[in-house]
């Protein structure tokens, strides 16, 4: 028998065999492209967004140069201060010249480091919050299809997670160069006071650029696997979280934990694994750092002892190979920042990438107050999947100030209707026309002022009472907000919240119930008056008090305006001057309730069976016709 816990009730269907338990969040790899240390197409996408900050760029750079000038002096100073400024016969003025171009040269040091710094912090910082508006604004224009599919998670992994890895990517970026200058210019200091004991010394490199060869093809698919499952887990964090009330409803609370908790294991084994060998090379580098100066010390003070070189050469070669190990074990650990930043910049050129598929025509025009609130549709022809259209050469028309109702099965192509009203999809035949205007011709601002919509499941932000019902009409008045609040009968709800109005309200109206949301995004809609109003199944989750409530703002808010209404109540249908009966994608019936009733087709066996008695069921109704029906 299958495992259970202590005191939970066995399964009555298991029998034994063992069965997939369903996972908590989305165990997909999303497509990654990672392991290139250095990316040209990334590069050039992010400098895009450095090049507006080029001075401060070269101001670092310039900043670098100089520290790195003032580091290759310093041991050269020494040197020269052994030789000269130290020898029994020397005069004292040579040393405390020495002394006082040293000083100069620390200070010089600490400013450079300064400004380096500083510049390339704020540089950084201002690249990141351009990076991060840009997707923010891009991910509001995206089309609604790409959000449907896309787990929330993951595009705050990307909006955080990579962004922080390209912030430390610039801040590192500049002190790359310095690193590789630094290098470049200790080997050449080191060839010029001795080539053959700086041959010596580079006799090591061999062995370090082997054994980097080696990390780097282990490192990349550390770093790859680490990035996924930390994709991985955030996606599942935020279904968990967003799906709560589902969880416990279900009693799925101590399950998912266990779960995750697998989740978090791997991803905790993932990031372990990649610091382990992000920090692999940098004992090896310090190994290598102490063989090359033991050669130095043993076959440089032999070079002493015969008079080859000074004792100051010596002395400086130490100095260098110390400092020349510094490069090394930083371009070790800045390979692994960019490996993350190439993964990152990908990642992130990718959301930015996204196909804003719904965009004004550069010769659009806004609707305007002469325009009337008219809804046409000509021979609409749509899908989500071009393959497979929910809509079917679907024609019909809605007047200036009329209400139509569409009613129809499930997947006959409703909500789908509603959404090209309002533009969030094009259609791919025909044409839908708002105002006499085909809706690819307008702008999409003023078709958003032309339309208000109230949807299934309200969505409030953040914010105050107030905020939310004027968060579409932001121009309007406190007196408005009150105004429309009592039409719709929220008003008295309202008052007797603790501030009132300026009540914060908590993530998507949580201190709210259901019905109470409704209400204050029929206020909404109200405050936007707008020409026409989209309802879709604007009441199906309304208590029937609130729906007496709502029937009767209803009126005062279609007033002078267009309704196109999707409901599987029977008062809003009722109601509606026409009504446009959906199958398949395709118009089958049209006319009022009574007149559809009359005619005995697909709308009165829908009627019969959603709104009548179980037992007032006509028994011609053919188990046919309730497959047709649901």
């Amino acid at each position: 028998m299958s495992p259970t816990r202590a005191g939970e009730p066995r399964d009555p269907h298991d029998d034994g065999r063992p069965r997939l338990r369903a996972v908590v969040g989305s165990d997909r790899i999303e497509e990654e492209i990672f392991g290139r240390a250095f990316d040209g197409k990334v590069v050039r996408r992010i400098w895009a967004f450095v090049e507006p900050y080029r001075r401060q760029v070269m101001i670092a750079v310039a900043a670098v140069i100089t520290f790195t000038l003032a580091q290759l002096t310093i041991p050269l100073l020494i040197r020269y201060a052994i030789d000269h400024g130290m020898a029994p016969d020397a005069d004292p003025r040579i040393l405390s010249g020495i002394v006082a171009i040293f000083a100069v040269v620390i200070a010089v040091n600490y400013v450079a480091s300064r400004v380096q710094e500083g510049v390339t912090g704020r540089m950084a910082e201002n690249v990141l919050f351009d990076i991060r508006r840009k997707m923010f604004a891009h991910l509001q224009r995206v089309s609604l299809s790409f959000m449907d599919k896309t787990e929330v998670g993951r595009l705050m992994s990307r909006l955080q997670g990579d962004v922080n890895s390209m912030q430390e990517f610039l801040e590192t970026s500049v002190l790359s160069v310095g690193d590789v200058m630094l290098l470049v210019g200790i080997v050449g200091v080191m060839l010029w006071l001795d080539w053959q004991l700086a041959l010596l010394v580079l006799a090591v490199m061999p062995i370090l650029f082997g054994v980097r060869v080696l990390w780097i093809a282990k490192a990349r698919a550390a770093f790859m696997a680490a990035h996924e499952a930390n994709s991985i887990t955030n996606g599942a964090l935020a279904e968990a979280i967003h799906g709560v009330r589902a969880v416990q409803a279900m009693d799925r609370a101590a399950l998912n934990a266990e779960l995750y908790g697998e989740l978090v294991d791997r991803n905790y084994e993932a990031h372990l694994r990649a610091s382990r060998l992000a920090q692999i090379m940098v004992p090896i580098v310090d190994s290598l750092t102490g063989i090359a100066m033991a050669v130095v010390v043993v076959a440089g003070g032999q070079m002493v002892v015969s008079g080859r070189i000074d004792v100051g050469v010596m002395v400086a070669f130490l100095f260098y190979i110390q400092r020349f190990f510094d490069p090394i074990r930083s371009l070790t650990m800045q390979y692994s920042v960019m490996q993350r930043a190439m993964a990152s910049g990908h990642r992130l050129t990718e959301v930015l990438d996204v196909e804003v598929s719904v965009e004004d025509a550069p010769d659009a025009v806004p609707l305007g107050p002469d325009d009337d609130g008219s809804v046409e549709f000509r021979d609409v022809t749509f899908g989500y999947n071009p393959k497979h259209p929910v809509l079917k050469d679907v024609s019909f028309k809605v007047n200036s100030g009329e209400t139509v109702a569409l009613v129809g099965p499930t997947g006959s192509g409703k909500s789908s209707s509603m959404a090209l009203v309002h533009r969030f999809y094009d259609v791919q035949d025909g044409a839908v026309l708002v105002g006499g205007k085909d809706v690819r011709t307008v702008t999409q601002e003023s078709l958003g002022r032309h339309i208000a919509m109230v949807l299934q499941e309200p969505y409030l932000f953040t914010g105050t009472v107030m905020e939310n019902i004027r968060y579409s009409s932001h121009w309007a008045s406190d007196e408005e907000v009150v105004e429309a609040a009592k039409a719709v009968g929220a008003h008295s709800f309202i008052e007797v919240l603790p501030q009132g109005y300026e009540t914060m309200l908590e993530e998507r109206g949580g201190n709210l119930s259901l019905g109470q949301r409704q209400l204050l995004s029929f206020a909404r809609a109200l405050v936007a008056d707008a020409k026409i109003l989209v309802l879709d199944e604007a009441t199906a989750n309304i208590d029937s008090y609130t729906e007496m409530l709502i029937q009767k703002a209803l009126r005062r808010l279609l007033e002078g305006r267009t309704g196109l209404v999707i409901a599987h109540r029977l008062a809003t249908i009722r109601n509606a001057d026409r009504i446009v009966v959906l199958q398949q994608g395709r118009l089958i019936e049209e006319g009022n309730h009574d007149a559809l009733i009359a005619k005995n087709g697909l709308y009165s066996k829908l009627y019969n069976l959603n709104y009548a008695s179980f037992d007032d069921i006509p028994e011609e109704l053919t188990e046919a016709d309730r497959e047709v029906a649901t």
